[in-house]
């Protein structure tokens, strides 16, 4: 397959053009159910999400906070299945033209076999995979089955990475480079790691064009704080949270409350 541009990487350069920052927001697949995954999945994107992140259910997360562990268990226990993901990509691509990214465990693509993984994202319409728990040391055979694919690879930098480390993650990375802000599981909180924009600093005179930051982020005020040092912030736990607990007109709502934020 003859490479085109990244999806995620034309979005940002785009809204970098549009003089403001992107969000990125992650639901997971098949919560509550898939039906009303992917319509949350459209819901975000038409009210100001810039990028999806479609989370796979897993049975033992080491990055997931409460609420998301809880919507993917409540996913797993009605039925998911890795199929469903490509089914998922493919009706919210159908409706809404924004990119989607799977954030999934490495081990849930090996399972269903690295190559034929990657050609059924491909196939479905997706931009490609964050995989938390992969270092680009040991992703080799997902490299290349992205490059032969045209996804994006995205890879996570810690405050903690060497800077030998993160020039090896922004060579490897493709779309943006996941920026953690906090050493610990996904979540709201009340104030974001300083650490956050200290790493997206480090990152940028590494020479990385695109870091996003994510773990922590869930006002519009705090992505507009993001947005000041980084090209993207990613919000999980809030929208999670949302769809819980108010359904799809909670989550339209707080997501143009985030979105708020992309504009200040």
């Amino acid at each position: 397959m003859t490479n085109s541009a990244s999806q995620v990487e034309s979005t940002l350069d785009r809204i970098r053009s549009e003089r403001r920052g992107a969000l990125i927001g992650y639901l997971p697949v098949g919560f509550p159910d898939l039906d009303t995954s992917v319509e949350a999945a459209i819901t975000l994107a038409r009210n100001g999400v810039d990028i999806i992140e479609f989370g796979v259910p897993y049975s033992d997360p080491v990055m997931d906070g409460p609420v998301i562990q809880a919507a993917c268990q409540q996913a797993l226990s009605a039925g998911f299945h890795t199929a469903q993901i490509f089914d998922a990509v493919r009706r919210v691509r159908a409706e809404v033209d924004v990119p989607i990214l799977i954030m999934g465990y490495y081990n849930l693509i090996l399972q269903h076999g690295v190559e034929q993984f990657a050609a059924d994202l491909a196939a479905a319409g997706g931009a490609g995979c964050i995989t938390p728990d992969l270092i680009p040391d040991e992703a080799g055979e997902w490299i290349a089955a992205a490059e032969k694919h045209n996804l994006d690879r995205v890879f996570l930098a810690a405050p903690t990475s060497s800077d030998e480390r993160l020039e090896s993650i922004i060579k490897s990375s493709r779309g943006f480079v996941y920026t953690v802000s906090t050493m610990g599981v996904t979540g709201a909180r009340r104030d974001l790691d300083r650490a956050a924009r200290v790493l997206t600093d480090r990152l940028h005179n590494l020479g990385c064009e695109h870091a996003c930051v994510g773990i922590g982020i869930s006002t519009g005020e705090q992505v507009a704080a993001v947005l000041e040092y980084a090209e993207g912030a990613i919000v999980g736990s809030a929208l999670v949270r949302a769809l819980a607990e108010g359904g799809l007109e909670s989550l339209a709502e707080v997501t143009r409350s985030l979105a708020e934020g992309t504009r200040n």
